[in-house]
């Protein structure tokens, strides 16, 4: 599993003009099962993304499908973790 932080590196109206793209990045992979979870920090300076993976290369390819990555919006932040306690409700997205 893998977490990963989203940081922006341009000013929020230039993040505003590539969310669609981004939303549709995000929307194919909630499709795919790949994501658990996304949002934004607060404060605003970027997102997080909890991925269904055991693949670091499988994530890294799919960064780079990101509107934000694609237009140098953002740097990403990879964080590979084993989960080794967890709420029942949680256990629907372990493999």
């Amino acid at each position: 599993m893998f977490l990963v932080i989203v940081t922006y590196k341009r000013p929020i109206e230039d993040i505003e003009k590539a969310l669609p793209g981004h939303v549709v990045f995000l929307d194919s992979y909630y499709e795919k099962k790949k994501l658990i979870f996304s949002g934004r920090q607060n404060p605003r300076t970027g997102g997080i993304i909890l991925v269904n993976s055991n693949d670091k290369e499988e994530v890294i390819n799919m960064i780079q499908e990101d509107t934000f990555s694609k237009e140098g919006l953002a740097d990403y932040q990879i964080i590979e973790f084993t989960p080794t306690k967890w709420d029942e409700r949680f256990s629907q997205f372990l493999s």
